[in-house]
């Protein structure tokens, strides 16, 4: 493959860590249930946490203050700086800098949450508040590890709790459009499926090489750096590279942008084409960070190409069906590009191909049917306007099932995460034991199935 890249901190005390192991009997146990959910009544206020509240959990925020029935009463980031700024935007509502103080003392004022902190902290967030009897909307991916969303997609269909991936495109009419086209066998049997995310802004900005620093720095006095890093190894903070955006670009705290992108893309493939467990993965990564051992310990490939092998069903040519994935600098296939009538093949964007033609769907845009000439007579589906996350409020308060809940996410989410496992095992064909949760051909693997957290951060589990 051609390269195209050259070369305050506090530890838990022990109450925190009673809590996050609290959990044993509820993960164990098939007869544990929650307490009685507060908002039975659709006529109810919702009463909602937000749990960071910077980045992305500022638009969070402002979408669930738009709600009419939803009250946010309590506000939780590490960082001092945000937490203000939300507290001036919700004026009224109580504010914790540590997730574990907020669970505790909100336990019996609050009915849902949402968890939108980097992803190493997803599961830790989520599992606890779902075993609370909590509804979770979770910011994408579901969490950092395969073994994270099986606990959390096991914990949900245990529980019952109402939950959303924070998938929000699922909810627009492009998606929604897609899938109804893919079920209704718009395009004839599926041959292929080609994702792609090529941004070329996004590897500048988002994609850092690495390795880290040798030496970091104290971290400014507003950031609870201990409780940033949570669930991950200790170390130095250092500016610029973690807080706030750029720790995506981080194995231990987030997974590459297939991990983060993947989920967007491939939602609304999964659902049309009613896809299950895959049965085997490989990847390809650009020559420079497979050949350094520092960047491969530290960071994601800054452009990588991952190959699913899923079952075929009724919706499928043959008895498997290939999917693919291109990021960064690695580029779909020329023949599938030239499917595109336009100049320029869209840079984020799921391609299924069929026996009777293609489904193009653009990334935050409307599904194309290709050739245009043959499907120009194909009825538009019509769907009524939604809110993904007024859609996850509603459904609390007693509405309708939500787009992307944790037992449609949980099983799309793993088979992304698989994808990061086979980039860290580049060239290596890895076959995948759904219900044993293993890579029988290559045990030695499965160890990155699931993280070892940082003492005193220990979930119950997992």
């Amino acid at each position: 493959m051609n390269d195209p890249f050259s070369p305050h901190p506090a530890v838990p005390g022990p109450n925190r860590r009673r809590f996050l192991r609290g959990g044993a009997a509820a993960a164990t146990s098939p007869l544990w249930f929650p307490a009685v959910l507060r908002s039975e009544s659709p006529n109810a206020q919702l009463q909602h946490a937000c749990i960071g509240v910077g980045g992305m959990g500022w638009g969070d925020l402002q979408n669930f203050l738009e709600h009419s029935k939803t009250q946010v009463v309590a506000l939780c980031d590490v960082d001092e700086e945000k937490l203000a700024q939300a507290k001036e935007a919700v004026p009224g509502a109580r504010t914790y800098t540590d997730w574990r103080e907020l669970l505790e003392k909100e336990g019996d004022k609050i009915d849902s949450l949402n968890v939108s902190v980097p992803d190493h902290m997803h599961a830790a967030i989520a599992l606890n508040a779902i075993r609370a009897g909590k509804h979770v909307y979770c910011q994408k991916p579901m969490c950092h590890d395969v073994a994270e969303v099986r606990a959390l997609t096991e914990a949900t269909r245990q529980t019952g709790v109402i939950t959303q991936l924070g998938t929000q495109h699922a909810s627009g009419f492009g998606d929604r459009m897609a899938v109804r086209h893919l079920r209704d066998g718009v395009v004839g049997k599926v041959r292929r499926v080609v994702l792609c995310s090529n941004r070329p802004n996004a590897i500048e900005t988002y994609r850092l090489p690495g390795p880290r620093p040798e030496k970091g720095e104290a971290p400014p006095k507003s950031l609870h750096w201990d409780l940033w890093l949570g669930t991950a190894p200790a170390r130095e903070f250092s500016p610029g590279i973690y807080h706030p955006t750029l720790w995506r670009a981080w194995q231990d705290f987030g997974t590459g942008w297939s991990g983060d992108i993947g989920c967007h893309i491939f939602d609304a493939v999964w659902k049309g084409l009613n896809l299950t467990a895959p049965k085997s993965v490989v990847a390809q990564v650009q020559e420079s960070w497979r050949d350094d051992p520092a960047r491969r310990r530290d960071t994601w490939p800054q452009s990588d190409h991952i190959v699913w092998i899923f079952p075929g069903n009724e919706m499928t040519e043959g008895d498997e069906l290939t999917v693919e994935w291109f990021d960064g600098l690695i580029y779909p296939p020329e023949e599938v590009q030239a499917l595109y009538p336009g100049e320029v093949y869209p840079g984020e964007a799921a391609m299924v191909i069929g026996t009777e033609g293609a489904l193009l769907l653009p990334h935050t845009s409307g599904p194309l049917l290709l050739p245009r000439d043959k499907f120009q007579g194909v009825p538009r589906p019509e769907f009524e306007p939604r809110n993904h996350y007024h859609h996850f409020a509603d459904a609390c308060l007693g509405g309708e099932k939500t787009e992307t809940h944790f037992l449609h996410s949980g099983p799309m989410t793993e088979a992304i995460l698989l994808g990061t496992v086979a980039i860290r095992r580049p060239g290596q064909l890895l076959e995948w034991d759904h219900a044993g949760m293993r890579i029988p051909n290559a045990p030695e693997v499965e160890s990155l199935l699931r993280r070892s957290y940082r003492d005193g951060w220990e979930v119950a589990g997992i």
